[in-house]
């Protein structure tokens, strides 16, 4: 599968956010993440013996570096996003470095956004909440409500990790956050899995209504994915979709 092997990768063009300069927190040579999503692009969690992560200051060095070049040439950028070869939040100095981020960006680019894609594992801790509080666009996935299918879907790694918990964490950003649903369907060890089903969507809908997010980002499978058999969902339907989470007054973005 596909990782990341340097710390600043980009710009590229993503269906969601435009033109983004991407930043990888993780080991280059390993995918470590506190979910291991079927669907992942880079593939299942690695055993890591002797992988590091970049420390702040070589995150900062290279993304000067490239915010440099990029602006000599005259190059537009629309985002910074922190995603890579798992969970961002996982690194040990993720506040301080959204806070250099933020700063290079001012610096350089002070109209691009600065962007996180979490899969909202670790949103109770309060410096990665503060440090969430302080981006342009935390995107927080949500790939579904009830239990079963998550378990199946993401596969959590953690113990605490339950559906109620997460609703309850989700909520404490009081709406400033966006939500990031992979729809799918296919099977895996047997089970059929199916995130677009209507008893999904209900309870999936239920809980954008508590949670109340300024936006919703609908997607499907866009690349190979480690478990095969998957189903990419048509563009159609994710509108439908769309068009019922637009019906609650919350905007949507979707990517076919």
């Amino acid at each position: 599968m596909i990782l990341f092997d340097e710390i600043i990768f980009g710009p590229v063009k993503s269906r969601r956010l435009g033109n983004s300069l991407g930043i990888n927190l993780l080991p280059t040579d390993a995918k470590i993440c506190s979910f291991d999503c079927i669907y992942c692009e880079c593939g299942f969690n690695t055993t890591v013996k002797e992988s590091r992560l970049p420390h702040r200051r070589e995150v900062q060095k290279a993304l000067e570096k490239k915010l440099v070049e990029l602006s000599e040439a005259g190059n537009s950028l629309d985002v910074i996003t922190f995603a890579g070869n798992g969970e961002p939040t996982l690194h040990p100095q993720f506040e301080p470095i959204i806070a250099d981020t933020i700063a290079l960006r001012n610096k350089y680019f002070p109209d691009a956004k600065v962007s996180v894609l979490s899969n909202s594992t670790r949103i109770h801790k309060p410096h990665i909440m503060r440090a969430l509080r302080q981006v342009d666009n935390n995107i927080l996935k949500l790939d579904s409500a009830i239990e079963e299918t998550v378990r199946r879907l993401d596969r959590p790694t953690g113990r605490l990790f339950s559906v109620p918990w997460l609703l309850e964490q989700l909520k404490k950003f009081e709406g400033n956050l966006i939500i990031q649903t992979m729809f799918l369907r296919g099977k895996h060890d047997g089970a059929v899995i199916d995130n677009t089903k209507e008893v999904e969507l209900n309870a999936w809908l239920s809980a954008l209504e508590e949670i109340r997010p300024k936006q919703v980002m609908i997607y499907t499978i866009d690349r190979e994915t480690p478990v095969q058999g998957l189903e990419k969902i048509g563009f159609d339907e994710l509108k439908k979709i769309a068009e019922r989470v637009e019906a609650m007054g919350i905007s949507t973005v979707v990517s076919g």
